[in-house]
């Protein structure tokens, strides 16, 4: 997947051409330079020269402090042998010491280092100090630059953090909502989920090809078949995967049985041409028999391991668009035809609240959709993406595409347009990242507006004159 996303993008046009063209004659300032001179303006406001630099190189047990002013200059150093919930004292002793050298007060700043820099974030605000994080990429980079070497310390590190920030080179990191914070935590469960799920199928069918591949063909996607699945599980299950003790059931008995599995899975009856494919292959002595047994032994497991994640994908899924119910976001997002509740859902547990973006190419270039390309005098290469963003948003988005070319017709027309168009044809891969990076605009204009999709504005039509052709 992620490969797929970070191809090539020959013909797409960047962003950075569209920033860079100045919007007013007489400012000469374009919307890039704006939208970057807003960026900085809302850092300072949470790094104000007034307040010292408070950086922190987070661990399990050691934590390394520095109070710094904002030419990264060392007031004050400590190293604290205690938790991440423990820091309190930390930065009661980093504002005593900023505050004899003259400063108002202080940043708190660290990276975010698994769950610890959120403890560090409730401990500052609860202080009343500012909090601000440091990409570990551009600390990474930043080390070598600090003395031509790259060797890693704590000590090291800490002021690197502290140096960054009072070079605004920070973000700051999302706010703290409890509702929100649920769906971003349900959605990395379904993430994980739904990478079980495919594990498990692509376990089943390594096994059932090496042991017993004509199984494999008693249907036309046996992994999509419930009539398939409850025969296997009949098989492995009742049967421990001793197929002769199956067969000598007869057919009759084998359907009953798996019209039983059949309901038990919630479904009315069972595909019988599918049915008795499956018993017929229990004759069949294709397949390295001597790891049969030991792999069909396997496969049960496998299989109880498959029905687990899916029933709990279920689950969870349920809990994603009652939490959307509870945004009063689901009658919105679901006014994009092709986009259901849970992939919508899935979307915004990437994302989080979409109201802290400023604008809907934030979001596209969050997910790392953005095409960029090399510029220098004449020469302009070609627009491809960089890989840069978040990767689960990136997935999200390319998933919903599926849905809405098959239902959205705007969306599919677009598509139909961009890949037959007779210049700059894309392929199909390249016209369905341009499809993913649309459905995340047009979501956010829908949740932070709080209007229903619409397929006129989403055309780029009016009343008065037809589709407006992109780019």
């Amino acid at each position: 997947m992620r490969n797929v996303l970070l191809m090539r993008l020959s013909g797409l046009v960047s962003h950075r051409l569209q920033e860079d063209v100045p919007m007013s004659n007489r400012s000469g300032v374009s919307r890039g330079d704006r939208n970057r001179n807003a960026r900085l303006a809302r850092l300072r406001a949470a790094v104000p020269v007034s307040n010292a630099i408070v950086g922190i190189d987070l661990a399990e047990r050691k934590q390394m402090v520095v109070v710094c002013d904002h030419d990264s200059r060392v007031l004050a150093r400590r190293t604290f042998r205690c938790k991440a919930w423990d820091l309190g004292a930390a930065l009661d002793w980093a504002a005593g010491h900023a505050a004899r050298r003259g400063f108002s007060g202080v940043t708190v700043s660290c990276e975010p280092t698994g769950h610890r820099w959120r403890i560090l974030g409730q401990l500052a605000t609860d202080r009343g100090m500012g909090f601000v994080c440091v990409q570990p990429t551009i600390s990474s980079w930043a080390r070598k630059s600090e003395d031509l070497t790259f060797d890693k310390t704590d000590d090291k590190d800490a002021v690197l953090i502290a140096r960054l920030v009072g070079q605004l080179r920070c973000y700051l990191p999302e706010p703290v909502d409890e509702t929100w914070g649920r769906l971003r935590h349900l959605g990395t469960r379904r993430a994980q989920l739904l990478e079980e799920h495919v594990a498990c199928v692509q376990q089943l069918r390594d096994l059932l090809e090496c042991v017993w591949p004509a199984v494999l063909t008693a249907a036309a996607q046996p992994f999509k078949s419930t009539t398939w699945v409850a025969a296997l599980t009949v098989i492995l299950r009742r049967d421990g995967g001793d197929l002769d003790r199956t067969r000598r059931l007869g057919a009759a008995r084998f359907e009953r049985l798996v019209r039983t599995e059949m309901v038990r899975r919630g479904k009315v009856r069972p595909c019988l041409r599918i049915v008795r494919k499956v018993y017929a292959a229990l004759a069949d002595r294709a397949g390295v028999l001597d790891h049969r047994a030991g792999a069909l032994e396997r496969a049960e497991w496998v299989l109880s391991d498959w029905d687990t994640a899916r029933a709990q994908q279920v689950d969870v899924e349920i809990r994603m668009v009652t939490v959307l119910d509870q945004l009063d976001l689901t009658g919105l997002v679901t006014t994009i035809p092709g986009l259901s509740a849970v992939g919508a859902a899935a979307i915004l547990a990437e994302t989080g609240d979409l109201s802290r973006f400023t604008s809907a190419r934030a979001v596209v270039k969050h997910a790392g959709l953005a095409p960029r390309e090399r510029m220098s005098g004449t020469f302009t290469g070609k627009a491809r993406l960089t890989g840069a963003g978040r990767p689960g948003l990136r997935t999200a988005a390319w998933r919903a595409v599926w849905g809405c070319l098959q239902t959205n017709k705007v969306y599919a027309a677009r598509y139909r347009h961009l890949t037959t168009r007779e210049t700059n044809k894309l392929k199909a891969t390249q016209a369905q990242t341009i499809i993913a990076a649309a459905i995340l605009r047009q979501l956010h204009a829908v949740v932070v507006h709080r209007q229903a999709w619409d397929p006129a504005l989403a055309a780029g039509t009016t009343k008065t004159q037809g589709p407006l052709v992109a780019a």
